[in-house]
Protein backbone atom coordinates (compact mmCIF):
# COMPACT_ATOMS: atom_id res chain seq x y z
CA UNK A 1 0.00 0.00 0.00
CA UNK A 2 1.20 3.42 -0.83
CA UNK A 3 1.54 6.47 1.49
CA UNK A 4 -1.39 7.89 -0.07
CA UNK A 5 -3.50 4.65 0.14
CA UNK A 6 -2.51 4.34 3.74
CA UNK A 7 -3.56 8.12 4.62
CA UNK A 8 -7.01 7.68 2.05
CA UNK A 9 -7.54 4.61 4.78
CA UNK A 10 -7.06 6.20 7.57
CA UNK A 11 -9.54 8.87 6.59
CA UNK A 12 -12.34 7.11 5.19
CA UNK A 13 -11.92 3.65 6.43
CA UNK A 14 -14.77 1.49 7.98
CA UNK A 15 -13.45 0.60 10.93
CA UNK A 16 -12.11 2.51 14.00
CA UNK A 17 -8.43 3.74 13.40
CA UNK A 18 -7.12 3.15 16.99
CA UNK A 19 -8.78 0.03 18.25
CA UNK A 20 -7.97 -2.10 21.47
CA UNK A 21 -4.27 -3.31 21.73
CA UNK A 22 -3.88 -6.99 19.93
CA UNK A 23 -2.99 -9.68 22.46
CA UNK A 24 -1.25 -11.82 19.91
CA UNK A 25 0.89 -10.61 17.04
CA UNK A 26 2.18 -13.28 14.39
CA UNK A 27 5.83 -12.16 13.17
CA UNK A 28 6.41 -14.18 10.02
CA UNK A 29 10.26 -14.30 9.02
CA UNK A 30 11.00 -15.48 5.74
CA UNK A 31 14.77 -17.26 4.94
CA UNK A 32 15.09 -16.25 1.29
CA UNK A 33 17.39 -18.39 -0.48
CA UNK A 34 16.60 -21.95 0.66
CA UNK A 35 17.96 -22.27 4.13
CA UNK A 36 20.35 -25.14 4.75
CA UNK A 37 17.77 -26.26 7.80
CA UNK A 38 20.23 -29.62 8.27
CA UNK A 39 23.55 -27.49 10.03
CA UNK A 40 20.95 -25.60 12.06
CA UNK A 41 18.76 -28.28 13.86
CA UNK A 42 21.43 -31.47 13.41
CA UNK A 43 20.92 -34.86 13.45
CA UNK A 44 24.56 -35.22 15.23
CA UNK A 45 23.51 -38.98 16.63
CA UNK A 46 23.24 -40.11 12.75
CA UNK A 47 26.51 -41.36 11.25
CA UNK A 48 25.26 -40.07 7.39
CA UNK A 49 24.99 -37.14 8.13
CA UNK A 50 28.96 -36.64 8.92
CA UNK A 51 29.98 -39.06 6.06
CA UNK A 52 27.76 -36.83 3.98
CA UNK A 53 29.39 -33.64 4.85
CA UNK A 54 32.84 -34.49 4.99
CA UNK A 55 34.07 -30.33 5.61
CA UNK A 56 30.84 -29.06 6.14
CA UNK A 57 29.24 -31.40 9.14
CA UNK A 58 29.22 -29.57 12.61
CA UNK A 59 31.16 -31.51 15.55
CA UNK A 60 29.43 -33.22 17.85
CA UNK A 61 28.11 -31.62 21.20
CA UNK A 62 30.75 -31.29 24.31
CA UNK A 63 33.98 -31.79 21.15
CA UNK A 64 34.96 -28.22 21.92
CA UNK A 65 33.79 -24.30 21.76
CA UNK A 66 32.82 -25.07 18.46
CA UNK A 67 30.66 -27.84 18.78
CA UNK A 68 26.94 -28.25 18.48
CA UNK A 69 24.46 -27.54 21.48
CA UNK A 70 22.80 -30.54 22.76
CA UNK A 71 19.12 -29.92 23.07
CA UNK A 72 18.58 -33.86 23.09
CA UNK A 73 20.21 -37.26 23.06
CA UNK A 74 19.62 -36.98 18.77
CA UNK A 75 19.49 -33.48 17.99
CA UNK A 76 21.78 -29.99 18.71
CA UNK A 77 21.92 -26.39 17.13
CA UNK A 78 24.02 -24.76 15.67
CA UNK A 79 26.63 -22.57 17.71
CA UNK A 80 25.85 -19.39 16.84
CA UNK A 81 21.93 -20.05 17.52
CA UNK A 82 22.98 -19.94 21.30
CA UNK A 83 20.94 -16.87 22.14
CA UNK A 84 18.15 -19.01 21.43
CA UNK A 85 18.85 -21.89 23.69
CA UNK A 86 16.90 -20.23 26.96
CA UNK A 87 13.77 -19.79 24.93
CA UNK A 88 13.99 -23.59 23.78
CA UNK A 89 14.69 -24.64 27.57
CA UNK A 90 11.81 -22.69 28.53
CA UNK A 91 9.71 -24.11 26.60
CA UNK A 92 9.20 -21.08 24.19
CA UNK A 93 10.85 -22.74 20.93
CA UNK A 94 10.03 -25.55 18.96
CA UNK A 95 11.28 -27.43 15.97
CA UNK A 96 9.30 -28.96 13.10
CA UNK A 97 11.77 -31.26 10.90
CA UNK A 98 11.15 -32.86 7.57
CA UNK A 99 8.59 -29.44 6.40
CA UNK A 100 8.29 -28.40 2.75
CA UNK A 101 6.19 -28.07 -0.37
CA UNK A 102 5.43 -30.13 -3.40
CA UNK A 103 7.11 -28.03 -5.86
CA UNK A 104 9.47 -30.44 -7.86
CA UNK A 105 11.19 -27.56 -10.26
CA UNK A 106 13.41 -26.42 -7.19
CA UNK A 107 13.39 -22.66 -8.33
CA UNK A 108 13.54 -20.38 -5.98
CA UNK A 109 11.02 -18.36 -7.43
CA UNK A 110 8.21 -20.49 -7.90
CA UNK A 111 8.68 -22.08 -3.88
CA UNK A 112 8.80 -19.14 -2.30
CA UNK A 113 5.34 -17.50 -4.32
CA UNK A 114 4.26 -20.95 -3.42
CA UNK A 115 4.82 -21.09 0.08
CA UNK A 116 3.35 -17.34 0.31
CA UNK A 117 0.04 -18.26 -1.39
CA UNK A 118 0.01 -21.39 1.02
CA UNK A 119 -0.95 -23.46 -2.01
CA UNK A 120 -0.25 -26.60 -3.55
CA UNK A 121 2.23 -27.21 -7.25
CA UNK A 122 0.37 -25.83 -9.76
CA UNK A 123 -2.52 -24.33 -8.08
CA UNK A 124 -3.67 -20.87 -7.80
CA UNK A 125 -5.24 -19.25 -4.97
CA UNK A 126 -6.11 -15.30 -4.70
CA UNK A 127 -3.66 -13.99 -2.29
CA UNK A 128 -1.50 -15.25 0.52
CA UNK A 129 -2.18 -17.09 3.30
CA UNK A 130 -1.87 -14.57 5.54
CA UNK A 131 -3.95 -12.33 3.76
CA UNK A 132 -6.99 -14.45 3.82
CA UNK A 133 -5.65 -15.31 7.58
CA UNK A 134 -6.61 -11.11 8.20
CA UNK A 135 -9.87 -11.42 5.98
CA UNK A 136 -11.12 -14.37 8.31
CA UNK A 137 -9.72 -14.42 11.69
CA UNK A 138 -12.73 -13.23 14.34
CA UNK A 139 -12.98 -10.07 16.41
CA UNK A 140 -12.91 -6.15 14.59
CA UNK A 141 -12.40 -5.04 11.15
CA UNK A 142 -8.14 -4.70 11.18
CA UNK A 143 -6.86 -1.36 11.62
CA UNK A 144 -4.40 0.23 8.85
CA UNK A 145 -1.22 -0.98 11.26
CA UNK A 146 -2.57 -4.56 12.05
CA UNK A 147 -0.84 -5.75 9.46
CA UNK A 148 2.91 -4.36 8.18
CA UNK A 149 5.99 -6.22 5.84
CA UNK A 150 9.25 -4.18 6.92
CA UNK A 151 11.15 -3.25 3.30
CA UNK A 152 9.64 -1.01 0.32
CA UNK A 153 7.35 -3.86 -1.04
CA UNK A 154 4.37 -5.99 0.13
CA UNK A 155 5.23 -9.42 0.34
CA UNK A 156 2.75 -12.08 -1.62
CA UNK A 157 2.14 -13.05 1.42
CA UNK A 158 0.26 -10.43 2.46
CA UNK A 159 -1.75 -9.72 -1.05
CA UNK A 160 -5.09 -9.52 -0.48
CA UNK A 161 -4.92 -8.60 3.37
CA UNK A 162 -7.94 -5.97 4.60
CA UNK A 163 -5.24 -3.76 5.83
CA UNK A 164 -1.81 -4.31 5.02
CA UNK A 165 1.36 -1.85 4.86
CA UNK A 166 4.72 -2.07 3.99
CA UNK A 167 7.13 0.14 5.59
CA UNK A 168 11.16 0.46 6.51
CA UNK A 169 10.40 2.18 9.58
CA UNK A 170 8.52 4.47 12.05
CA UNK A 171 9.30 7.74 10.07
CA UNK A 172 7.09 6.33 7.37
CA UNK A 173 4.28 6.90 9.47
CA UNK A 174 3.52 10.83 9.58
CA UNK A 175 1.61 13.60 7.78
CA UNK A 176 3.56 15.34 5.06
CA UNK A 177 3.16 18.99 4.58
CA UNK A 178 4.81 21.54 2.12
CA UNK A 179 6.19 23.36 5.34
CA UNK A 180 7.51 20.59 6.59
CA UNK A 181 5.45 20.51 10.04
CA UNK A 182 3.13 17.83 10.64
CA UNK A 183 2.28 19.51 13.96
CA UNK A 184 0.94 22.20 12.67
CA UNK A 185 -1.48 20.19 10.25
CA UNK A 186 -2.32 17.89 12.97
CA UNK A 187 -3.42 20.59 15.09
CA UNK A 188 -5.53 21.94 12.09
CA UNK A 189 -6.94 18.39 11.44
CA UNK A 190 -7.77 17.99 15.29
CA UNK A 191 -9.90 21.61 15.30
CA UNK A 192 -11.77 20.48 12.01
CA UNK A 193 -12.34 16.74 13.47
CA UNK A 194 -14.11 18.48 16.37
CA UNK A 195 -17.12 18.72 14.17
CA UNK A 196 -20.03 16.70 14.56
CA UNK A 197 -19.50 15.33 10.57
CA UNK A 198 -20.22 11.77 11.84
CA UNK A 199 -18.09 9.12 10.71
CA UNK A 200 -15.48 11.22 9.12
CA UNK A 201 -15.52 13.06 12.30
CA UNK A 202 -14.47 9.89 14.37
CA UNK A 203 -11.95 8.86 11.42
CA UNK A 204 -10.10 11.84 11.36
CA UNK A 205 -9.85 12.20 15.18
CA UNK A 206 -8.10 9.05 15.38
CA UNK A 207 -6.40 9.28 12.35
CA UNK A 208 -4.72 12.65 14.14
CA UNK A 209 -4.15 10.26 16.98
CA UNK A 210 -2.67 7.80 15.70
CA UNK A 211 0.27 10.06 13.85
CA UNK A 212 0.70 11.11 17.40
CA UNK A 213 1.04 8.10 18.99
CA UNK A 214 3.80 7.18 16.52
CA UNK A 215 5.40 10.47 16.90
CA UNK A 216 5.72 10.32 20.63
CA UNK A 217 7.10 7.08 19.86
CA UNK A 218 10.05 8.20 17.50
CA UNK A 219 10.54 11.28 19.67
CA UNK A 220 10.94 9.31 23.24
CA UNK A 221 11.73 6.26 22.10
CA UNK A 222 11.63 2.76 24.67
CA UNK A 223 14.98 1.27 24.51
CA UNK A 224 15.22 -2.45 24.45
CA UNK A 225 15.51 -3.71 28.07
CA UNK A 226 18.94 -4.25 30.24
CA UNK A 227 21.14 -6.87 28.50
CA UNK A 228 18.90 -6.59 24.97
CA UNK A 229 21.06 -5.34 21.79
CA UNK A 230 19.21 -6.36 17.98
CA UNK A 231 22.21 -6.99 15.39
CA UNK A 232 23.44 -3.62 13.98
CA UNK A 233 21.92 -4.20 10.18
CA UNK A 234 18.94 -3.86 8.25
CA UNK A 235 17.26 -7.12 9.79
CA UNK A 236 17.83 -6.35 13.48
CA UNK A 237 16.06 -2.86 12.42
CA UNK A 238 13.28 -4.07 11.37
CA UNK A 239 12.77 -6.22 14.28
CA UNK A 240 13.32 -3.72 16.81
CA UNK A 241 11.05 -1.59 14.41
CA UNK A 242 8.37 -4.34 14.91
CA UNK A 243 8.87 -4.62 18.31
CA UNK A 244 8.39 -1.18 19.34
CA UNK A 245 4.78 -0.94 17.02
CA UNK A 246 4.09 -3.81 19.19
CA UNK A 247 4.73 -2.00 22.46
CA UNK A 248 3.25 0.91 21.58
CA UNK A 249 -0.16 -0.90 21.43
CA UNK A 250 -1.18 0.41 17.97
CA UNK A 251 -3.21 -2.85 17.12
CA UNK A 252 -0.60 -4.84 15.41
CA UNK A 253 -1.66 -8.39 14.51
CA UNK A 254 1.02 -9.47 11.90
CA UNK A 255 4.52 -8.41 10.79
CA UNK A 256 6.51 -10.26 8.28
CA UNK A 257 10.48 -9.57 7.86
CA UNK A 258 12.78 -10.80 5.22
CA UNK A 259 16.02 -12.42 6.04
CA UNK A 260 18.51 -13.31 2.57
CA UNK A 261 21.91 -14.99 1.66
CA UNK A 262 20.96 -18.65 2.00
CA UNK A 263 21.74 -19.67 -1.21
CA UNK A 264 25.40 -21.07 -0.51
CA UNK A 265 25.91 -23.24 -2.85
CA UNK A 266 29.61 -21.92 -2.60
CA UNK A 267 32.27 -22.16 0.15
CA UNK A 268 29.26 -22.49 2.51
CA UNK A 269 31.05 -22.90 6.14
CA UNK A 270 30.34 -24.48 9.48
CA UNK A 271 30.78 -22.02 12.46
CA UNK A 272 31.91 -19.14 11.44
CA UNK A 273 31.21 -18.85 6.98
CA UNK A 274 28.53 -17.52 4.78
CA UNK A 275 26.18 -19.95 6.42
CA UNK A 276 27.32 -19.21 10.23
CA UNK A 277 26.97 -15.36 10.03
CA UNK A 278 23.34 -15.89 8.77
CA UNK A 279 22.55 -17.87 11.38
CA UNK A 280 24.26 -15.59 14.07
CA UNK A 281 21.82 -12.66 12.72
CA UNK A 282 18.67 -14.62 12.69
CA UNK A 283 19.37 -16.04 16.56
CA UNK A 284 20.57 -12.79 17.96
CA UNK A 285 17.91 -10.98 16.72
CA UNK A 286 14.76 -13.46 17.41
CA UNK A 287 16.47 -13.33 20.81
CA UNK A 288 16.48 -9.97 21.33
CA UNK A 289 12.90 -9.53 20.12
CA UNK A 290 11.21 -11.98 22.55
CA UNK A 291 12.86 -10.88 24.72
CA UNK A 292 12.17 -6.67 24.15
CA UNK A 293 8.63 -7.94 23.91
CA UNK A 294 8.25 -10.15 27.62
CA UNK A 295 5.76 -8.70 29.95
CA UNK A 296 4.31 -6.07 27.38
CA UNK A 297 1.12 -7.85 27.71
CA UNK A 298 1.17 -8.94 24.29
CA UNK A 299 1.90 -12.95 23.20
CA UNK A 300 4.16 -12.82 20.63
CA UNK A 301 4.56 -15.88 18.10
CA UNK A 302 7.30 -16.16 15.60
CA UNK A 303 7.14 -18.40 12.78
CA UNK A 304 10.65 -18.77 11.03
CA UNK A 305 10.26 -20.71 7.01
CA UNK A 306 11.94 -20.90 4.15
CA UNK A 307 11.01 -21.87 0.37
CA UNK A 308 13.10 -25.30 0.88
CA UNK A 309 16.00 -26.96 2.38
CA UNK A 310 19.24 -28.12 0.85
CA UNK A 311 20.80 -31.25 -0.31
CA UNK A 312 21.87 -33.88 2.52
CA UNK A 313 25.34 -34.27 0.61
CA UNK A 314 27.90 -31.14 0.65
CA UNK A 315 29.20 -30.43 -3.33
CA UNK A 316 32.04 -29.74 -5.26
CA UNK A 317 32.32 -26.50 -3.83
CA UNK A 318 32.07 -27.09 -0.81
CA UNK A 319 28.46 -25.97 -0.55
CA UNK A 320 24.90 -27.44 -0.84
CA UNK A 321 22.67 -27.72 -3.61
CA UNK A 322 18.72 -26.87 -3.77
CA UNK A 323 16.93 -29.82 -1.89
CA UNK A 324 13.53 -30.05 -0.27
CA UNK A 325 12.47 -30.56 3.65
CA UNK A 326 13.46 -28.06 5.98
CA UNK A 327 13.12 -27.42 9.67
CA UNK A 328 10.39 -24.97 10.74
CA UNK A 329 10.94 -22.84 13.66
CA UNK A 330 7.88 -21.59 16.27
CA UNK A 331 8.86 -19.32 19.26
CA UNK A 332 6.56 -17.49 21.75
CA UNK A 333 4.59 -18.25 24.44
CA UNK A 334 1.68 -20.32 23.36
CA UNK A 335 3.56 -23.07 21.70
CA UNK A 336 4.44 -26.24 23.30
CA UNK A 337 8.36 -25.87 22.92
CA UNK A 338 11.32 -27.41 24.02
CA UNK A 339 11.06 -30.22 21.55
CA UNK A 340 12.10 -31.26 17.85
CA UNK A 341 8.55 -32.29 16.24
CA UNK A 342 8.10 -34.40 13.21
CA UNK A 343 8.20 -37.58 12.38
CA UNK A 344 11.83 -38.01 11.45
CA UNK A 345 12.71 -39.56 8.70
CA UNK A 346 16.21 -40.02 8.82
CA UNK A 347 18.89 -38.49 6.99
CA UNK A 348 17.54 -40.34 3.55
CA UNK A 349 17.41 -38.20 0.24
CA UNK A 350 13.47 -37.43 -1.43
CA UNK A 351 13.03 -39.53 -4.51
CA UNK A 352 12.53 -38.12 -8.34
CA UNK A 353 10.69 -36.54 -8.88
CA UNK A 354 12.69 -32.87 -8.86
CA UNK A 355 15.17 -32.16 -6.61
CA UNK A 356 16.62 -34.23 -3.66
CA UNK A 357 16.80 -33.43 -0.23
CA UNK A 358 15.87 -34.24 2.83
CA UNK A 359 12.26 -36.29 2.76
CA UNK A 360 9.30 -34.28 3.34
CA UNK A 361 7.48 -35.87 6.03
CA UNK A 362 4.73 -32.90 6.47
CA UNK A 363 3.03 -30.54 4.24
CA UNK A 364 3.64 -26.57 5.14
CA UNK A 365 0.17 -26.11 5.62
CA UNK A 366 -0.42 -28.10 8.42
CA UNK A 367 2.28 -26.77 10.69
CA UNK A 368 0.91 -22.95 9.27
CA UNK A 369 -2.62 -23.79 9.89
CA UNK A 370 -2.04 -25.51 13.66
CA UNK A 371 -0.37 -22.24 14.52
CA UNK A 372 -3.24 -19.97 13.10
CA UNK A 373 -5.60 -22.26 14.92
CA UNK A 374 -3.85 -23.39 18.13
CA UNK A 375 -2.04 -20.01 18.87
CA UNK A 376 -3.31 -17.21 17.01
CA UNK A 377 -6.63 -18.49 17.62
CA UNK A 378 -8.22 -18.29 14.06
CA UNK A 379 -10.97 -20.98 13.86
CA UNK A 380 -11.74 -20.23 10.40
CA UNK A 381 -8.50 -21.99 9.31
CA UNK A 382 -9.82 -25.13 7.47
CA UNK A 383 -12.48 -23.23 5.57
CA UNK A 384 -11.01 -19.84 5.04
CA UNK A 385 -7.05 -20.35 4.79
CA UNK A 386 -6.51 -23.39 3.63
CA UNK A 387 -9.63 -24.74 2.05
CA UNK A 388 -9.43 -28.00 0.73
CA UNK A 389 -6.21 -28.83 2.78
CA UNK A 390 -6.16 -32.36 4.40
CA UNK A 391 -4.75 -30.78 7.39
CA UNK A 392 -2.38 -33.01 9.65
CA UNK A 393 -1.95 -32.32 13.44
CA UNK A 394 2.14 -31.47 14.39
CA UNK A 395 1.79 -30.88 17.96
CA UNK A 396 2.88 -27.09 18.05
CA UNK A 397 -0.60 -25.73 19.99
Amino acid sequence: MTRRGWISQLLFGSSAMLRAPESRTLVCVFLRGGADTLNMVTPFADDRYHRLRPTLALKPPGADSDALLKIDDSWGLHPRMEPLLPLYHEGRMAVVQGVGNDNPTGSHFECQDQVERGIAYGEAAGGGWLGRHLRSRNGPPPGPLSAISIGATLPELLRGAPSASALRSLEDIDIRTPVGDPELAADALSRLYQLPVGLLGEQGRATVELFRRVKALRESPTPPGPGIEYPDDGFGAGLHEIARLIKANVGLEVACIDLGGWDTHFVQGGVDGLHGRRVDLLSRGLAALHRDTAGSGHQVTTVVITEFGRRLYENGSRGTDHGRGFALLALGDGIRGGRVLGDWTGVEEEQPPGPTGLRIAHDYRSVLAELLRGVIGNERVERDVFPGVALQPVGLA
